[in-house]
């Protein structure tokens, strides 16, 4: 069996895998719904209950939409991070862009009355939300990329990135030492993430900024592995460095800015989902490991969904906690197998 076969059958085994963990979390969930009515009210149809199919289409579709858009794009941001970089510890928020969403909806929900205002002025809280913490991650994007064309070595961009996200951080625990209780109750749950409050109008906007990320991501497929083996070696080939890592970095902001915007900080997934992916497939063809990688991230979040959804109850355990809970030990356990990280 070729190579080419070995990947189409893993990654049409991926695409299976993602459908049944979609169909699971659109199973679970506080209200018990029986399996035939959940697929009775997906493809159109009218359940004996109302109720059922109101939850299924407009509360469990939209959230598996949104957990399979957070976990692809986070994981080929995090992909595109470790390239770029050559650090297999990179990830989707190294630039600061995280950080700067933080920020944003920080100065949204502990900041002036001025600003908190905003909040109530013709919009609902939710998209206020989201709009301050994309505003504060694309203006964080923006320094950077104002950056990046200034400064020729990319580990010295990666230390500014970390500069920005810490100066960010200090700015927020500023504001949370100021703020009253229930603003910083308000933020904290925020940072918790979740992929369970979208409309299907905002799951909409989060998946044309996910779309114009991976599209980016598209056009520097072709560079990215030249990028493995150094820029200096890369410019030898004739890579354009300063446009490939325009093109990476406009990728990681819209795919990482937009995600941390409608979801909240999310972590584990972007840093660990390309190593995961690179240990299956055996491979740093990133032709090949771009469509897995979101497959896999996809999977992957759509299970600590379901897992942080406590069955037959009210209560959503974060979703920061369960990625780290499963997943960290899952790398641990196959690092330690491996004996060694494909990179």
């Amino acid at each position: 069996m070729g190579q080419g076969t070995t990947y189409r059958l893993w990654l049409l085994a991926l695409l299976v895998a993602l459908l049944l963990a979609a169909f699971l979390n659109m199973a679970s969930g506080s209200v018990q719904i029986p399996i035939s009515a959940t697929l009775t009210s997906l493809f159109g149809g009218e359940t004996d209950t109302p109720s059922w199919t109101y939850i299924v289409r407009h509360y469990r579709l939209p959230k598996a939409l949104t957990a399979i858009l957070v976990g692809g794009g986070l994981a080929v941001s995090g992909l595109l991070m470790q390239t770029l970089f050559r650090n297999p510890l990179a990830g989707p928020f190294v630039l600061g862009i995280s950080s700067g969403a933080s920020l944003g909806a920080a100065l949204l929900l502990m900041g002036t009355s001025l600003l908190s205002g905003f909040a109530t002025f013709g919009w609902g809280n939710d998209v206020s939300l989201a709009v301050a913490a994309s505003l504060g991650s694309f203006l964080v994007l923006a320094i950077v990329m104002m950056v990046a064309n200034r400064v020729r070595d990319t580990m010295a961009l990666l230390i500014i990135g970390l500069m920005f996200g810490s100066i960010t951080a200090a700015v927020v625990s500023v504001l949370a030492y100021f703020s009253q209780a229930d603003q910083l109750q308000r933020f904290i749950f925020w940072s918790y993430g979740a992929v369970g409050s979208l409309s299907w109008n905002q799951v909409g906007v989060l998946a044309t900024v996910v779309c114009l990320g991976l599209l980016a991501a598209l056009f520097t497929l072709k560079n990215l592995n030249a990028f493995l083996l150094g820029e200096h070696y890369a410019k030898t080939l004739g890579v354009g460095l300063k446009t490939s890592r325009f093109m990476i970095i406009l990728s990681t902001g819209l795919l990482a800015g937009g995600i941390t915007a409608f979801a909240g900080p999310i972590a584990f997934v972007g840093l660990a989902v390309p190593h995961l992916t690179k240990q299956l497939f055996k491979t740093t063809e990133h032709r090949l490991l771009l469509p897995a990688v979101f497959l896999y991230g996809a999977i992957l979040m759509l299970l600590c969904d379901t897992v942080a959804q406590w069955p037959s109850s009210a209560k959503v355990l974060p979703i920061n906690a369960i990625t780290s809970i499963i997943g960290a030990p899952v790398v641990i356990w196959l690092l330690v197998r491996k004996k060694k990280m494909i990179f």
